[in-house]
């Protein structure tokens, strides 16, 4: 915070070295590191020293954070000398050196983990250790990769302070007997340790036969009086009462949704990667466009002081995007600072560290073992009014924005809207485990996994463009009459993915109708192709691996992966995974995606929606695995995903065909006989389909039309991301229930909404009938020639919220009548005899 010349002479531990008897002795560094304030209900210590450079409890500039614990990095960096830094591990303590042991990683360019007083259901701990003098002493370690601290590399351990050593050695001891090392290195602002705590932890390093180094910025001493605590207690008793803050009108609170990309950890408690650093540098710039166009007078570039808080362990997130948005603003611009469980007395006076103190319900998690009570120390601006933020960007986790930030007059939003002119709030998402399931077994244990398929001899698509997790099951007799299938998966008899219907080779007129409808639309899909892509990049980093939901997303991953190395030159993974309604996605297909890929870094691609039941299937399927269930489709007419090329219901041409515009490849087979517990699901390739096949073609037709679709692509992304209406509305789901009641029909399952859909209908079910928006153009030709193929009526009406919707038979037994005036037999059980008599 800028302070004036006088407060620059002033030393902030003056006021209680003066009164209780304090001193620090040592480098003449220590009190522009350090100032010092009182505890308050902690028995175990009297005194609090205040570091300046932290980030903790003194907003400070983010480049003077940041850098002071990249400094202590490169000087770690040197003292391994001829020791490969790469096998470093940097471990930090919660919470208050959560940002600085980060830091310490950035200049080391080592992998991060820090401590959490935080437990995380469904992620064991792999250790914990007590800090004997805290306030809240219990740490635990949670890393998302149980493997991270088992290397024999380096140890890093970064504190704020090295006071006794006693948590550092309790930590060492823990790891060591888990995962034995030469080497420990301790790293702290400042080292405070007397000769006999010195001597201590030299005595356990030569126990343990290790080779332990201490780097600190500054060193020296804290002398005591014997009396301290009893002086402190007095001190505290006697403080003047902090004055009221003046009545205001409470400033507003804008909240804005971050585009944090999926996958990435919002700081080291679970882990932070080289990769996961990269990914953070690339966003940052966009990130802090987001929050600096939220601060008051951001269209008018007025000049303004702004302070970054973060929210107890979550100290890296908020230093990085403070620092991100000081570049924006201006360095003496932006400040940084945290909260804090740690209850400290405020002093309103110079010479004092803690000069106004916030005091809010916990809204993190108050079972933790720290006190239901959290603090935000000199954001207020206290008595003097040139310490006072224009806007306070407060940036917490999803698992911290609950009811208690926001209700109730103590609330920590309210209290900060008393102390500022406007309150941004900025939320990151919070670490989601793995399921146990998907977890990397060891290989001793792991049974042999299933290989991918490839083509040529699985699909026709060339073998870099797409890897099949699936089995091949072209060998096996799987095809049944459709009229047959239908009346088994309607009577419950069997379930659709059990067979797969008749596959054909498509008439010439209408393979001059799937042509004339690529033709048409192919600068369409590509468009469709790069919004997808670009939003991608923009919101997952270039780190990106591709699952299609086969078959239908199987083009579109293609694509979208040509998309990618065309616009961008990334080789990005591509996978073709099943998944089946009812069922769910292919479990050994998500365990053979955990093994080889950060699971976070996976994107489900599909088509187009209908209603929403695969993307619900999806969600469903995913929950609790560590994959994102965010739905990347081309077009979204059911308005059931947040990442969609368009929600226009056009024809995407793919679906005009079945297996000849998918690389020959059939549906997904799931039946029991066929695909064992350690097997991918099925499908066929049809082979000798080959003379009909379109596949290449449709792909090699739409990237043509990649580059004059690029800016506009860029353009739809970022259209997309600042899109207030981009949250799914189920609006599809909606209308569907509406045309199932009034067409008489129980089952919203043989409702297909969408030109996709409709087509599916009529190319593999038993169709009944169309619905056509009046006035329906060329999209629907293909639609009404396949009907008019197979004797089934267009209907065209008004107020369709798709251009088309199929209906499939349904097998009638309560003499119902639908809206059309069409009795419906009773009795019929032969779908043979019902379309005999025509009904």
């Amino acid at each position: 915070m800028t302070t004036t010349a006088a407060e620059q002479r002033e030393w902030t531990g003056r006021w209680v070295a003066d009164r209780a008897g304090i001193a620090l002795t040592g480098s003449e560094r220590l009190p522009e590191l350090v100032g010092l304030a009182l505890r308050s209900g902690n028995p175990r210590r009297a005194h609090l020293l205040v570091s300046s450079v932290l980030g903790k409890h003194v907003p400070q500039r983010p480049a003077v954070v940041h850098g002071a614990g990249l400094e202590l990095g490169r000087r770690v960096r040197e003292l391994l000398g001829a020791e490969p830094a790469g096998r470093a591990v940097v471990l930090g303590y919660a919470e208050t050196a959560t940002g600085l042991g980060h830091s310490v990683a950035d200049g080391l360019d080592a992998p991060y983990l820090h401590s959490t007083r935080r437990s995380v259901p469904g992620v064991p701990p792999l250790g914990g250790f007590e800090e004997e003098h805290s306030h809240a002493t219990s740490h635990l370690l949670l890393p998302a990769d149980p493997e991270l601290l088992a290397g024999d590399g380096p140890l890093v351990l970064v504190d704020d302070e090295l006071s006794t050593g006693r948590t550092v050695l309790n930590t060492i001891r823990e790891l060591h007997a888990r995962h034995p090392r030469d080497h420990y290195v301790i790293v702290a602002l400042v080292d405070l340790r007397s000769p006999a705590d010195r001597h201590r932890l030299a005595e356990a390093a030569a126990g343990l036969g290790v080779r332990l180094d201490v780097v600190a910025t500054a060193s020296g001493a804290v002398e005591l009086p014997e009396d301290v605590i009893e002086r402190a207690e007095r001190l505290i008793a006697s403080a003047p009462a902090p004055s009221a803050p003046p009545a205001v009108d409470p400033a507003p609170v804008v909240r804005v949704g971050l585009d944090w990309p999926a996958g990435l950890p919002d700081g080291g408690r679970h882990g932070f990667t080289a990769r996961d650093r990269a990914r953070l540098d690339a966003v940052l710039p966009a990130l802090a466009g987001q929050v600096a166009e939220a601060l008051p007078g951001a269209a008018e570039r007025v000049p303004q002081r702004v302070l970054v808080l973060g929210c107890e362990e979550l100290m890296y997130a908020p230093l990085r995007l403070a620092g991100a948005l000081a570049e924006r603003l201006g360095d003496d611009r932006v400040h940084y600072s945290t909260t804090t469980r740690s209850p400290v007395l405020a002093v309103d006076d110079p010479g004092y560290a803690i000069r106004t103190r916030l005091a809010f319900p916990a809204h993190d998690d108050p079972r933790d073992g720290g006190s239901r009570e959290r603090y935000a120390y000199n954001v207020a601006p206290g008595a003097d009014p040139a310490r006072r933020f224009d806007a306070v960007v407060l940036v917490v986790d999803d698992v911290a924005d609950t009811p208690a930030l926001h209700r109730g007059e103590r609330a920590l939003l309210n209290q900060l809207r008393r102390v500022t002119d406007r309150v941004v709030l900025a939320v990151v998402p919070s670490h989601r485990p793995v399921s146990p399931a998907l977890r990397p077994m060891s290989p001793a244990l792991r049974p042999a996994s299933p290989a991918p398929l490839y083509g040529p001899a699985f699909s026709s698509y060339r073998p870099e463009e797409v890897a099949w997790l699936l089995k091949d099951l072209s060998g096996v007799r799987l095809e049944a009459p459709t009229e047959e299938r239908e009346e088994a998966v309607q009577n419950g008899g069997a379930h659709y993915a059990e067979s797969l219907p008749v596959e054909y080779r498509p008439s010439p007129e209408y393979q001059e109708l799937f042509h004339q409808a690529l033709r048409g639309s192919a600068d369409r899909i590509a468009l469709a192709v790069g919004t997808v892509a670009e939003t991608l990049l923009r919101e997952r980093g270039p780190g990106l691996v591709l699952a299609s939901l086969a078959r239908a997303g199987t083009p579109v991953g293609i694509l979208i992966r040509r998309w990618l190395a065309f616009a961008h030159g990334l080789d990005v993974p591509h996978y073709a995974v099943s998944i089946v309604r009812g069922r769910g996605i292919d479990p050994v297909a998500l365990r053979y995606l955990a093994a080889h890929h950060r699971a976070a870094d996976v994107v489900f691609v599909d088509g187009w929606t209908g209603k929403g039941a695969i993307t619900r299937e999806l969600a469903d399927a995913l929950a609790g695995t560590g994959f994102d269930p965010d739905l990347a489709v081309l077009a979204d007419p059911g308005r059931c995903v947040r990442t969609y090329g368009t929600r226009d219901d056009f024809l995407i041409p793919s679906a005009c065909l079945n297996s000849t515009v998918s690389g020959l490849v059939s549906r997904t087979v799931l039946r029991a006989g066929l695909i064992g517990p350690g097997d991918f699901h099925g499908a066929k390739y049809y082979s000798e389909l080959a003379g009909g096949d379109v596949s290449a073609a449709f792909l090699d037709t739409v990237a043509a039309h990649f580059a004059p679709a690029r800016t506009l692509a860029v353009e739809g992304a970022a259209r997309l991301a600042a899109d207030p209406d981009r949250a799914p509305d189920w609006a599809g789901w909606a209308a569907v229930e509406r045309i199932s009641a009034e067409y008489g029909i129980a089952d919203v399952n043989l409702v297909k909404p969408g030109v996709g859909e409709t087509t599916r209908v009529l190319l593999r079910r038993v169709p009944w009938r169309v619905l056509a928006r009046r006035g329906a153009g060329a999209d629907l030709d293909h639609v009404r020639l396949l009907a008019a193929q197979r004797g089934v009526r267009v209907e065209e009406v008004d107020g369709l919220p798709y251009t088309c919707v199929g209906l499939i038979h349904p097998r009638y037994s309560r003499g119902a009548t639908g809206a059309s005036g069409r009795a419906v037999p009773a009795g019929e059980s032969s779908w043979r005899a019902c379309r005999r008599r025509g009904c």
